[in-house]
């Protein structure tokens, strides 16, 4: 009877539904790359992808849009950036640890700094006393160490609440997840009610962006698609990206010298 209480919590967890989540994600988007191809070779699955983008979309209008700019209308500027200061020092622990594994290691120490400055000095986080300390912020994840480690990107995918992603990124994020402190909070409710603030605050900073995006964009989708793989690759070779034709000749002098091996299959057909 116990064992089954455990399993009971354990299948209820936050974070083991977004880990199922994202599994399910790339099972589909396997299974759909093989017959729901498309003109463009970096968004192979373009037919699943338009259906999650929409799926997604309507969520955002319905739920998280709304509420996001009810927060963002309500709470003073101060609030708001602590709270996402607050979030922000809980991710320098891994920006720190990835950064060491992209052997980045000055950058890690500078992470690590941060995150105690912040931890101690600035309240757990909600004051940003590293960056007025001359402790930079950096943006790093287990899908930018897997790009800097020379894994492919695979196909664009666009997953179900996470949004653009490509198959690299998907894989990483399962990292993200699992390795996210928030996770491992043991009060339930204090648990969801943190997950539930990020996104929210997430959501409010984003807000300045819509009228952007629905000025600039004939196409939405491809609008989000296209600025998604160009920023990712800007992160991942830190801001200085080798060019297209460049990348594309160093991948064949490789596969030549059997360096490496080509990637075959729709869902590696984007690098």
């Amino acid at each position: 009877m116990q064992r089954e209480n455990e399993n009971e919590s354990e299948a209820g967890n936050p974070l083991n539904r977004r880990l199922r989540i994202l599994a399910v994600a790339l099972a589909a988007a396997g299974m759909l790359g093989g017959c729901a191809t498309s003109g463009n070779p970096k968004d192979p699955i373009e037919g699943f992808n338009r259906a999650m983008f929409a799926f997604n979309e309507g969520l955002d209008t319905v739920v998280i849009k709304p509420v996001s700019s009810a927060y963002d209308y309500v709470l003073p500027s101060p609030v708001k950036t602590g709270v996402a200061n607050f979030f922000a020092n809980i991710g320098d622990v891994f920006i720190a640890v990835n950064n060491l594994l992209q052997g980045k290691v000055p950058e890690a120490a500078s992470d690590a700094g941060r995150f105690l400055v912040n931890t101690t000095i600035g309240l757990l986080g909600v004051l940003d006393v590293a960056s007025d300390m001359g402790l930079e912020k950096h943006s790093e994840d287990f899908g930018q160490t897997f790009g800097r480690w020379g894994v492919g990107s695979g196909a664009y995918v666009v997953v179900p609440f996470f949004g653009p992603r490509t198959v690299r990124d998907t894989v990483g994020l399962i990292l993200d997840v699992k390795t996210d402190p928030v996770g491992y909070v043991d009060h339930i409710p204090t648990r969801n009610t943190l997950y539930a603030l990020r996104v929210v605050s997430d959501r409010a900073a984003m807000l300045p962006a819509d009228k952007v995006i629905e000025e600039a964009a004939l196409d939405k989708y491809s609008y989000i698609r296209d600025g998604y793989l160009q920023r990712r690759r800007n992160l991942i070779h830190d801001g200085n990206p080798p060019r297209e034709q460049d990348a594309a000749l160093e991948e064949d002098r490789k596969v030549a010298a059997g360096e490496t091996m080509r990637p075959a299959g729709p869902l590696a057909a984007a690098r």
